[in-house]
């Protein structure tokens, strides 16, 4: 309980602070959200490009800051919590948990933390986007399968979609400090858990769960993510590419 307490008042610190050192720019795919973002139970933040991605946290209610101080799942890749920022990763929700590359015993433990109240945060791309729009080790973004695992066990909800018009123009892997006064641009949609999973196995085909949803978040990721540094002149929502499936 100590620590639910401690990890609010990090996101309402963190939300204050950014309000005063950046704009934000939103646009509603779905619509208005439900009041507080009601029954998220998966955040997925595709377009991964910056340590600095804590920053989204200002467009957060706080219903939703009180959720993942009570019950938030996030987890956070080992090299990450090697870092300087490690600690300040390790208070962001209830249960952060350290996972390798690997699909080993520390994604289970990811899993075991999945209960009826859980609100997982997860990007799903697994790593970040150089300013050649390459990985650290040159090969284009793809998204990892951790997604599907989250959302097989998930009985009902919403799924909130984060796509990020990216962080390169805030601070880029490799920049030592970030630039402040400038604007985050983000996408949202609002996607129902059961209605989501029946839509991907509709359109699955040959493809397995896992392989389609992989399909379906890279399609929706390079569709509807805006583009642009500080997506100051972002890719229309209303784009005409078709659906992979």
């Amino acid at each position: 309980m100590i620590r639910a307490f401690l990890v609010f008042s990090l996101l309402m610190t963190v939300k204050v602070v950014v309000h005063i050192f950046y704009r934000f720019k939103r646009e509603w795919l779905t619509g208005d959200p439900p009041p507080g973002w009601h029954g998220v139970r998966l955040i997925a933040i595709l377009n991964h490009t910056s340590l600095y991605e804590p920053l989204l946290i200002g467009y957060a209610p706080l219903r939703l800051l009180w959720a993942f101080a009570f019950h938030g799942v996030l987890p956070v890749a080992e090299k990450t919590m090697k870092r300087n920022v490690g600690l300040f990763f390790s208070m962001l929700v209830r249960h952060v948990v350290v996972v390798t590359r690997q699909r080993d015993h520390t994604w289970e433990k990811v899993l075991n933390h999945l209960d009826p109240k859980s609100v997982v945060i997860i990007l799903p791309e697994g790593r970040m986007k150089r300013r050649n729009g390459l990985d650290s080790h040159g090969r284009p973004m793809t998204v990892r399968g951790g997604i599907a695992d989250i959302l097989e066990p998930i009985e009902s909800g919403n799924i909130l979609l984060l796509y990020s018009g990216g962080l390169h123009h805030i601070q880029a892997p490799g920049d030592n400090l970030p630039r402040v006064f400038k604007t985050l641009t983000t996408r949202f949609e609002f996607l129902d858990v059961n209605q989501y999973r029946k839509q991907i196995m509709d359109q699955a085909g040959d493809l397995t769960f896992k392989q389609a949803v992989i399909k379906d978040m890279e399609w929706r990721r390079d569709v509807f993510c805006p583009r642009g540094e500080g997506s100051s002149n972002p890719q229309s929502a209303t784009s005409t590419s078709q659906h992979p499936a």
